[in-house]
């Protein structure tokens, strides 16, 4: 049963894979039996009721017969599923506790219908072959679940990862890792870490599950024939999604618009964004019990594809971009507590409104055994810098020219714009203060006094300004 002050440390936590809170009741009690019964699906949690939107702890009052109301709706649940409910006081306040193990018998249906937990939601399937396809391809155990009785929990935690991950999902840094750890259900019973806690905080997972890695591929051209640069990511899933993003940022070319005096924006070939999205996607989604196959990252002259073992599960791929189901949901539970994920399901939609507000095509998707995405690079660019059509049979030289002259344009529009914003600051200035010494004006631009002589050389030349007077006693003076 929970303590008051670990129905704390939950709460200060937030909502995740593992908790779900309620100011009240819902007035349809089944609202709250599927919230049960997509924890019963998964690997077990707690509803907490009592808790308020911002994650205050309010309190409530549950009679007896709304007492018994929750636990009768709770037999809807097939098979039979048993819970914990009591009541818990903190702060003078009575929080409810619903505490939901891992069903043993899944999957569990609640009015003909399996509920899910995806991260901090819960997804709904209705149809029996999806249900009883989706169970079998999982083998009715999700890989991240099984405990791993060979891990150390007490030396076998990455320290640098774990507080990396505090620090992202705004964990007090009070709290015990141990206690850290039990809250976010990595434990099994005797204290035994699931696997999904191998792989997401343990110090080299992939000796134990060697087929855990991201693997990086730069190929010249556009086929599979010559690989310049190769590199094998290990590590915590988290330490892949970023070592295989620096990776990614590397390999990208980027341009850098400057404007006044602010810092210089950088404007990616492909939005960084979308890797992101379909990195944490593979590592979330991929079929871990394969071991002959690891992500793929591949970069190629004119496009970027990124693959994981796996395809689609049947459920998701009949509602594509608008169902989300993860073959590893603790894992994919932990990503979304360091908020790299948004709101399930949308990121078919996000990477596809990515590309094209880039003027990039939209992504492509096969599901054919491996999940692969494919961003296109730029498209061709004319002789004016404007977007043309898609064009990926030019060759690779006049790929990376195009590329190069998109930027060299940007770079000159960029260029331009600057000085023109200098100029209408440096004459804003003199209006207001026609004595402004020319050291005055480096320490306010921030330029260099080599810079700010060459704007004044210019708009003397120019005619628009004029120095009356000596150097020191003298005044600008505006003559256009």
């Amino acid at each position: 049963m929970l303590t008051p002050e670990d129905i704390k440390l939950l709460v200060s936590s937030g909502e995740g894979f593992n908790a779900e809170f309620k100011e009240k009741v819902p007035q349809k009690i089944k609202e709250l039996n599927e919230e049960i019964c997509a924890f019963a699906n998964a690997a077990g949690g707690v509803v907490l009721i009592g808790i308020g939107d911002k994650n205050n702890i309010v309190g409530t009052d549950i009679n007896n017969a709304k007492r018994s109301a929750i636990q009768n709706a709770i037999r809807d649940i097939s098979p039979a599923l048993f819970t914990l409910m009591y009541p818990v006081e903190v702060d003078e306040k009575n929080i409810w506790v619903i505490e939901v193990p891992a069903g043993t018998n899944k999957p569990y249906l609640l009015s003909g219908a399996i509920y899910l937990r995806e991260g901090a939601n819960t997804q709904k399937l209705t149809d029996f072959e999806e249900i009883r396809s989706f169970f079998q391809q999982s083998d009715r155990i999700y890989f991240d679940e099984i405990p791993c009785p060979e891990f150390n929990i007490e030396t076998g935690v990455d320290a640098d990862n774990f507080e990396e991950f505090r620090f992202e999902a705004k964990i007090n840094p009070d709290i015990p890792t141990e206690q850290i750890l039990k809250n976010l259900q990595i434990f099994e019973k005797e204290n035994i870490v699931k696997r999904g806690g191998v792989l997401f905080f343990g110090k080299h997972p992939e000796k134990m599950f060697f087929q855990a890695i991201t693997r990086c591929l730069r190929f010249k051209g556009r086929d599979k024939v010559h690989i310049i640069d190769d590199k094998i990511y290990g590590g915590t899933v988290y330490q892949q999604y970023k070592q295989a993003m620096e990776w990614l940022k590397d390999k990208m070319q980027v341009a850098y618009i400057i404007e006044g005096i602010g810092p210089r924006k950088e404007v990616w070939e492909i939005p960084l964004e979308v890797f992101k999205e379909a990195i944490i996607n593979a590592l979330s989604h991929r079929d871990y019990y394969e071991k002959g196959a690891t992500i793929m990252v591949e970069v190629y002259d004119d496009r970027v594809e990124i693959s994981n073992p796996g395809g689609l599960l049947p459920a998701v791929a009949k509602s594509f971009g608008t169902k989300s189901m993860s073959r590893n949901p603790l894992i994919f539970g932990l990503f979304t507590r360091m908020n790299l994920v948004e709101q399930v399901g949308s990121g078919v939609y996000r990477m596809r409104n990515l590309m094209l507000e880039a003027n990039l095509p939209e992504p492509e998707y096969s599901m054919d055994g491996f999940f692969t995405i494919k961003f296109w690079k730029k498209k061709k660019i004319d002789d004016n810098g404007d977007v043309v059509e898609n064009n990926t049979e030019k060759s690779d030289e006049s790929s990376e020219k195009t590329v190069e002259k998109a930027i060299e344009k940007t770079a000159e529009k960029t260029v331009e714009k600057t000085v023109e914003k200098t100029v209408e600051k440096i004459l804003s200035i003199i209006a207001n203060n026609p004595q402004i010494t020319q050291a005055e004006l480096v320490e306010i631009l921030g330029l260099t006094r080599r810079g700010i002589e060459w704007n004044l050389s210019k708009l003397k030349t120019k005619g628009i300004i004029q120095r009356i007077g000596p150097d020191k006693g003298g005044y600008w003076k505006i003559l256009k």
